[in-house]
């Protein structure tokens, strides 16, 4: 599938009357799927349950939109979540590269302060934790469907990827600063972490690889070292950890998410991004050769000249062969003959 292009005159803004529409609806889910999420289970379910509900909100809502508004025949997949070959792969490559980038932002951390992990290893906390990695793949997904999803697509259409890209940056800025805790530094990683998964989108032209990414990158920060993820710590109910350091490296009680050196890691992922994608872009950015002009059929061309040079004549009748009986060979005169003359 070749990069969207900007359309020209009315579709543009269409498109952009539509990325309104997609942007305002991902504020309703969100609301609907925290009020219904308080009012159907308590507070230790609740967050999974919100994360549940706002997913299911923003596959139906977009679906209807893209069903409706695009004609699209098959809107789940349009969103960015078709069940193409390989798509498990896809999102392996991203678990892999947001699980390397956490650890490259762990590793200072461990060498200049350390970080005291407390593990608890009682039977039921080993329940909440398989709950915990659902609410984190339902916590990226749901992100990468509002903000990798529709929306972008209908945005993408009116400004183009690139500033789409840098649009949707500065809207998931915007979201995760009114989260308890930010800084500048959480703005700017917020920034930079958006441009990151919205390459992997668009050299894919799928949501499985940014996907992945998101959900490595945050769960295994508080799955594995027990580290908070945008100012929560009480995601991991086996490890606890508490990081020492400098503000600039750790974030501090919000975590590595307001760290400046997170900000210079993920930076330096956009190149890796690129070069892991470097065959899927092939795939389903390389542009759609359309043969132009009509259809000719050459032998029939070729006749029709031919016909037109030498005119079209009639087959000559086969000529008559008459066939005669075979001649006798002379027959010498009799001996007698000889003898009387």
């Amino acid at each position: 599938m070749p990069m969207s292009t900007p359309h020209s005159g009315g579709g543009r803004f269409r498109a952009y009357v539509r990325f309104i529409a997609a942007v305002l609806y991902f504020f309703l889910a969100r609301s609907l799927a925290r009020h219904g999420a308080q009012g159907l289970t308590g507070e230790q379910w609740a967050p999974l349950v919100e994360q549940a509900m706002l997913v299911f909100l923003l596959l139906l809502g977009y679906a209807a939109m893209g069903f409706w508004l695009e004609g699209q025949i098959h809107p789940v997949s349009a969103q960015g979540l078709p069940r193409r070959p390989g798509w498990k792969g896809e999102a392996g490559v991203g678990l892999a590269v947001g699980w390397s980038l956490a650890i490259v932002c762990v590793l200072p951390m461990v060498l200049v302060g350390g970080i005291a992990i407390v593990l608890i290893l009682q039977p039921s906390a080993w329940g909440w934790l398989a709950a915990d990695v659902a609410f984190f793949a339902l916590a990226a997904l749901g992100e990468e469907i509002a903000f990798r999803g529709y929306g972008f697509q209908r945005f993408a259409h009116a400004v183009g990827p690139v500033g789409a890209a840098l649009g949707f940056a500065a809207f998931y800025a915007i979201v995760q600063a009114q989260a308890p805790g930010s800084s500048h530094a959480s703005v700017a990683v917020s920034v930079v972490l958006s441009l990151v998964l919205s390459a992997a989108y668009l050299r894919t032209r799928a949501l499985w690889l940014s996907w992945g990414l998101n959900f490595g990158w945050k769960a295994s920060r508080a799955l594995l070292f027990g580290l908070a993820v945008s100012g929560v710590n009480s995601h991991s109910p086996v490890v606890q950890g508490d990081p020492m350091g400098p503000f600039w490296l750790t974030g501090g009680g919000y975590g590595l998410d307001g760290s400046w050196v997170t900000f210079f890691v993920l930076l330096a992922a956009l190149p890796v991004v690129f070069r892991v994608t470097r065959e899927l872009d092939f795939r389903y950015n390389a542009p759609v050769i359309v043969p132009g002009g009509i259809p000719v059929d050459l032998d029939a061309a070729a006749r029709r000249q031919h016909e037109a040079a030498m005119g079209a004549a009639e087959p000559a009748a086969p000529a008559l062969v008459q066939i005669f009986p075979a001649a006798t060979p002379p027959q010498p005169p009799p001996a007698d003959a000889d003898q009387t003359n």
